[in-house]
């Protein structure tokens, strides 16, 4: 059972299985296209990016080297370096982490034996990333990425009065992103909750962990600014400033791609043993979203603008993202399913939406304004107070969903 088929209206209802099915061998067909047409354009390709972000970084790093004091000089080295780090992490990183060009053959780009700028040692990314959240993907309790194991993001999750706090947690996340998903790629969170204490596993994973931030800190806020003499404070400040920059982009673009509105989440009985290779398709179709835009837009996302087909193929060239998207574009359409692409803002602005709404008790926005304001800010006081106020809050907000003629939101009692 999925949590999609808990809600009002169920996008798969009208699906037999024999939809599933075609559905993953129009899939299949799409993805050995791709594969069977691999070449030197698409090496080409990713060669000519990692050119430019090494370009861009020593740009940054001579203009800043040279001129940090001057204004104009600090903004371009600034703005270079950022856009370096990005493409770093997203374009390039991601991507052949992802084993995407070890077709090529070359021992320099391939998953293998590539680092990146990123605190997280590629290892135990691939481990956390393309193991965990790839397999699991929006199943509650076992993909990171859904929320980064901090957040309320769906309605049944049961709510409690920490997750009032979950908008200013989630922006302090998206300014130091890097270093978030160095921390969950550990699985911290789960050796703590689950009492396992400091294992020698646990222990590895944080010792690989602040060796490579060490790296990243050193190179960033030691050398970089020494080397810069007087104006070490300068190339500082903008060292740091790219790193914001870099990590405010890359959680926007992740945010976008699993957590605005619509986007479907799943219960663990949505995975076992019995789930067919049209089921997983379906899952990655309604768990992910698209942002629509130019194609630099999409080279500076890593091409995870097209998180739909990212989900479907993780492994093809990312490059051909753009290629296949009207094809997979169709196919929703042809079985009557949402595809969900919204330019940037739009899609920024309905994941907080999702953030904020998923914060409060189910319905509360919905049924606040300012005359009764008073009274829900009351609520959200006495939900805190006890597992039996919790549970008097929650039936009450659901009986105020349903309209009425008279006040929708009564007194809560005591």
């Amino acid at each position: 059972m999925t949590a999609i088929e808990k809600k009002p209206v169920s996008q798969v209802a009208h699906l037999t299985d024999q939809d599933v099915d075609d559905i993953g061998r129009e899939l299949d067909s799409i993805r050995a296209s791709v594969l069977d047409s691999r070449g030197e354009r698409d090496a080409a390709y990713i060669r000519k990016v990692i050119e430019i972000q090494r370009k861009l970084e020593l740009t940054g790093r001579v203009v800043l080297l040279l001129g940090s004091r001057n204004r104009v000089a600090w903004a371009v080295g600034t703005a270079c370096l950022a856009m370096s780090k990005s493409l770093d992490n997203m374009e390039i990183g991601h991507n052949v982490l992802h084993g995407q060009w070890d077709w090529m053959r070359d021992p320099k780009i391939h998953s293998t034996t590539w680092d990146w700028d990123h605190p997280s040692p590629p290892e135990q990314w691939k481990r956390a990333h393309n193991v965990q959240h790839h397999t699991y993907t929006n199943i509650l309790g076992e993909d990171n990425d859904l929320g980064y194991g901090i957040m309320r993001v769906d309605e049944d999750q049961p709510w409690k009065p920490r997750f009032l706090v979950q908008p200013l947690w989630n922006f302090v996340n998206a300014c130091m992103f890097e270093f978030g998903i160095a921390t969950y790629d550990i699985e911290l969170g789960a050796h703590l909750r689950e009492k396992k204490g400091f294992t020698p596993e646990l222990r590895s994973r944080v010792g690989a962990t602040l060796r490579k931030a060490s790296k990243q800190v050193l190179k960033d806020y030691v050398v970089h600014p020494a080397l810069s003499g007087r104006s070490w404070r300068s190339t500082l400040t903008a060292n740091a400033t790219a790193n914001v920059l870099r990590n405010l982009w890359s959680h926007s673009v992740i945010m976008c791609g699993h957590f605005p509105e619509g986007v479907e989440t799943f219960e663990q009985p949505a995975l076992d043993e019995h789930e067919t290779r049209g089921q997983w398709y379906l899952r990655q179709m309604l768990g992910s979203a698209n942002i629509s835009g130019s194609r630099t837009m999409h080279l500076m996302t890593g091409n995870l603008s097209h998180q739909i087909e990212h989900h479907l193929f993780p492994d093809l060239p990312s490059n051909r993202y753009y290629e296949i998207a009207p094809q997979v574009r169709a196919l929703f359409q042809r079985y009557g399913l949402t595809y969900n692409a919204r330019p940037l803002v739009r899609q920024v602005g309905s994941a907080w939406h999702k953030v904020v709404r998923l914060s409060l008790p189910n319905g509360w926005l919905e049924e606040t304004s300012l005359a009764n304001l008073p009274r829900q800010l009351a609520k959200l006081v006495g939900a805190g107070s006890g597992p039996e106020k919790v549970a008097e809050v929650t039936a009450h907000v659901r009986r105020a969903a349903v309209p009425r003629v008279a006040d929708p939101v009564p007194a809560l009692a005591g």
